[in-house]
């Protein structure tokens, strides 16, 4: 067996046919991430001129020294233990010739398996043997964090597609699902974008992430030739939302005026109609205030207002959310929970198997400052899925020596 270099062509057959695969470990975001500085090698495995295991590798020259990454780790069979010998010994010797100091990875090994809506979680039969077998190969295991301190996040939140479309929106949390409801009602709308329209996200993440508008239109247009992308974004139809609080409004002065004729007619239950009357004037108000925010917002944005938006990688069986972002302005109109269901639907009808919302953090802390993160993501009925986290494998000896700590991950290959 020898290690080389892969063109992308090759690259792409041996993930075609490759069980573990990742939006990561894919020619179109190496192509990304060399518009963000990083260099890449397709690194493979060759038998016989067949490969057998591969990686994206992300470098990063800082000062004299050189770092490897692999996001989500390599694309190889982790139970083969004589395979990942012979792969780790052959990448250490090509690596130290480029002057790699050494590569960090967090590979797609599952540790925990947790059902929030069943309150029951389960350990990966194999994990136990495959991390004792990376720890021996010299593999250094950097953590079970709880948080985002890794490359990538150690937990994510999948839904099943798999299931029939009652299925999967029963097993919605119901305040979720009545949520999704109003957002329709209220004249949220969802849309695939194009290309042109990337500024939206843009808007809605550039005080959050560390990327600009030309990263989320190079992911476009690379992931796009393979039609491996979708964006998508919702929009606030004002007209629609006017005419829901007019007739929300004239309901209510209905129900007003069915009282007044009952505190006249039914004496003998006058009290309690006087005191509904006080419950239906504050309820009345609360439709006018709503009818007087439908109107301005109607006058001031009649082309409607655009409120989140997302986009979303397509690998294989997996549609994964890549990038997302709201206004908290209008946040009260649950366009994000509307805009997850729609995508339930969509990638559920086109035979897609999970729906991958990204990140989240241990779902086991008791005190979490992410607690909002987690409860949105996994109110829509996934799992929370526990990989092994970060490692951290060196190849250069005396450069590490030298260096004598981690290097900290930039924040760059977090986000």
């Amino acid at each position: 067996m020898k290690i080389t270099e892969l063109t992308n062509d090759e690259f792409d057959l041996f993930l075609k046919n490759c069980p573990l695969f990742s939006i990561y470990q894919t020619v179109e975001y190496a192509l990304l991430m060399n518009t963000e500085g990083f260099d890449s090698i397709l690194l493979g495995l060759k038998e016989q001129e067949k490969v057998v295991a591969a990686s994206v590798l992300l470098i990063e020259k800082r000062t004299k020294y050189k770092i490897a990454y692999a996001p989500r780790g390599f694309l190889i069979d982790y139970q083969n233990t004589s395979l990942l010998k012979t792969f780790t010994k052959e990448a250490i010797k090509y690596l130290k010739k480029l002057g790699i100091m050494s590569i960090r990875l967090n590979p797609l090994l599952i540790r925990h398996t947790y059902n929030m809506k069943e309150g029951t979680f389960v350990k990966e039969e194999n994990f136990d043997s495959i991390f004792h077998s990376l720890k021996k190969l010299g593999y250094r295991h950097l953590g079970f964090n709880a948080y985002f301190e890794g490359i990538k996040p150690r937990f994510v939140a999948l839904i099943d597609l798999k299931k029939a479309y009652y299925e999967i929106f029963n097993g919605i949390k119901k305040e979720y699902r009545t949520k999704i409801r109003t957002a329709s009602k209220l004249g949220i709308e969802v849309h695939l974008g194009t290309e042109n329209e990337l500024s939206y996200l843009y808007n809605h993440t550039q005080n959050k992430y560390p990327r600009d508008l030309a990263y989320f239109t190079k992911a476009y247009q690379y992931f796009k030739r393979k039609n491996k992308i979708d964006f998508f974004y919702t929009k606030l139809n004002t007209i629609a939302y006017l005419k829901h609080a007019q007739e929300e409004y004239q309901k209510q002065i209905l129900i007003y005026n069915e009282i007044l004729v009952n505190i006249n007619t039914d004496l003998k239950n006058r009290e309690k109609w006087i005191n509904e009357k006080m419950k239906q004037d504050q309820r009345i108000e609360k439709r006018k205030q709503e009818l007087m925010k439908a109107t301005t917002l109607l006058k001031e944005n009649p082309n409607g207002i655009i409120t989140s938006s997302l986009l979303i990688i397509k690998e294989k069986k997996e549609a994964v959310v890549f990038m997302d972002g709201y206004n908290p302005k209008y946040k009260s109109f649950h366009s994000k929970h509307l805009l997850i269901w729609k995508l339930c639907e969509k990638y559920a009808s086109e035979g897609y198997e999970r729906l991958n919302l990204g990140g989240i953090v241990q779902v086991t802390l008791k005190e979490n400052k992410y607690a909002g993160l987690n409860q949105f993501k996994l109110n829509f009925g996934g799992q929370a899925i526990e990989y092994v986290g970060d490692f951290e494998l060196i190849v250069n000896h005396y450069f590490h020596f030298l260096n004598k700590s981690i290097i900290p991950i930039p924040e760059i290959m977090k986000k």
